[in-house]
């Protein structure tokens, strides 16, 4: 008699020990050290980008958090925190390019929505309103507009062929833009990363999605 066949493996160990099902993902498996952890080693754009270090998915969402709270209706602490997170997902699935999502349908995206609804109820999130989440595309298409040129290769033309043409910004954001921009040691992006979170959960209104311990 053969052995019955064991499923195969849809967890993954994390460093803070937890073990989290991409499948079935529990918000209990859920931290935001692993999360900091993770986007700061994932890099943007395949690694095809210049600079001494990879640009990584926790510097882009320091980037788009840095744009989106200076568009009209991105600047409060729940709206930049979800502009934080938006990624938050690909520290365990990692970031793949637009053209290859496009090509392997919705299987990608099913897992990336599980993990950022079991995300979202880690910290008492609540789902995005419509507005708030066209405000979160847009910061995103218009960091990936800025980073296509200024670090992946692209001209501008290209770029704002295919994300848009960048508006005109805040000269607060743009000073924000030129710190993350530059592509920055991995153990330095985290720890920003971390301060970030922890910087806007603290911000917000007594009561407003608390964060579990």
């Amino acid at each position: 008699m053969t052995a019955s066949k064991q499923p195969p493996r849809a967890w993954q160990r994390m460093l803070s020990g937890r073990r989290l099902d991409l499948l079935d993902p529990s918000p209990l498996d859920v931290e935001i050290a692993d999360i900091a952890h993770g986007l700061a080693r994932v890099a943007r754009w395949n690694g095809q980008t210049h600079g001494p270090h990879v640009f990584s998915v926790a510097q882009h969402s320091l980037l788009v958090e840095a744009i989106g709270g200076g568009l009209p209706g991105g600047d409060g602490p729940a709206q930049r925190l979800e502009l934080l997170l938006h990624d938050a997902p690909e520290y365990v699935i990692g970031d793949i390019i637009s053209p290859l999502k496009a090509a392997i349908g919705d299987a990608y995206k099913s897992v990336e929505r599980r993990l950022l609804g079991a995300i979202r109820r880690r910290f008492d999130l609540a789902p995005p309103s419509p507005a708030l989440a066209r405000l979160v595309k847009r910061a995103d298409r218009i960091a990936a507009a800025i980073e296509a040129v200024r670090l992946a290769g692209f001209s501008e033309e290209e770029a704002g062929r295919i994300f848009g043409r960048t508006p005109a910004l805040p000269k607060a954001v743009i000073g924000d833009i030129e710190t993350w921009i530059v592509c920055k040691p991995t153990a330095a992006v985290q720890a920003c990363y971390l301060a970030r979170f922890a910087a806007l959960t603290a911000a917000l209104p007594a009561g407003q999605f608390p964060v579990r311990s």
